[in-house]
């Protein structure tokens, strides 16, 4: 499978309004999801778990009970890529039907 070119976390970020770009200048991009209960985060993180296997791109992630924290970057390209800017995306409208808490 052909791998995207790095394209940054600035370009990305300029579809992905509720991202931001990582802390400590890491070409990646980041954002917290808040759910209803730690049902609703599992479920979340077990939908993207399928999407993300089958595009054989997997994010950086962890969970406390409600919240999931998630970092994306294409490790092989060093940076941020296409396939961030899709997950992420995937991401987004996921969250909205796992009853995701509004900013």
């Amino acid at each position: 499978m052909s791998r995207p070119a790095k394209i940054g976390a600035a370009e990305a970020l300029k579809t992905l309004p509720k991202w931001a770009a990582a802390p400590g200048g890491r070409d990646a991009i980041c954002r917290t999801f808040r759910f209803s209960d730690f049902t609703a985060a599992f479920g979340f993180m077990t939908r993207i778990a399928l999407m993300a296997e089958k595009m054989d791109h997997h994010p950086e992630w962890s969970n406390v009970y409600n919240r999931v924290d998630v970092t994306l970057a294409t490790h092989d390209v060093e940076g941020v890529s296409e396939l961030d800017v899709t997950l992420a995306k995937l991401m987004d409208m996921a969250a909205k039907s796992a009853g995701m808490k509004e900013d």
